[in-house]
């Protein structure tokens, strides 16, 4: 069981934790937290792209020119395809991008990150996090004590001095444990989780809830 210290808001050591093994101490699954990842991305996509067909694109109800006679190829529409101003041909149409992806993986690809973040050391765990009033410059000062320079901020429950803080810094991102997602987790250098979020994601995870 791996075992991780515990700091304060000023990165002095308060105590150590043991991480639980089923969260904290799997083995990297790299082509699972891809697919995870993947599927989530595409779910973003509106789908919404569209080109004209012949039956879409206004006009050419008229024959353009008589059907034989002409020596030309015969034409019904000035809208064909392969004439100007005329419709696409097999261009791309709504449809939605989505792939399931069930509770178990999503679940275990967070778990996997969340491994991969305590081998690399880029997990800190806080004892807690609290600002007395929302001061953006507060929140600064913490993540130059803990050497943050790009991180995601876990808690346990709403805070708004916290969120009201650290909301208009650059690459810093403040959400609850059980607001938490892959995207996230990858963009950011670090996670930075207080330890009461730490035990919520162990149950959560760990399949206990």
């Amino acid at each position: 069981m791996a075992e991780i210290n515990i700091v304060d808001q000023n990165n002095k050591a308060v105590g150590k934790r043991q991480l639980a093994d089923n969260v904290f101490g799997l083995e990297a699954d790299n082509a699972l937290v891809h697919r995870v990842y993947s599927a989530l991305a595409l779910a973003q996509r509106a789908g919404t792209h569209a080109t004209k067909t012949v039956g879409d694109v206004s006009g050419g109800g008229k024959k353009p020119f008589k059907q034989k006679g002409t020596g030309r190829a015969r034409q019904g529409t000035t809208r064909a395809a392969q004439m100007r101003h005329g419709g696409t041909a097999h261009g791309p149409q709504p449809h939605g991008y989505e792939t399931r992806i069930n509770k178990k993986e999503r679940r275990l690809a967070v778990a996997l990150v969340l491994s991969d973040a305590v081998r690399e050391g880029r997990l800190i765990v806080l004892n807690k996090l609290e600002l007395d009033a929302a001061k953006t410059k507060s929140f600064v000062a913490i993540r130059e004590a803990l050497k943050v320079s790009s991180g995601l901020f876990v808690l346990a429950d709403n805070n708004a001095e916290v969120e009201q803080s650290g909301r208009n810094i650059p690459h810093t991102k403040i959400v609850l444990d059980g607001q938490m997602n892959l995207h996230d987790m990858l963009k950011f250098d670090h996670l930075v989780i207080t330890e009461d979020a730490l035990s919520n994601l162990e149950k959560r995870l760990g399949g206990e809830v």
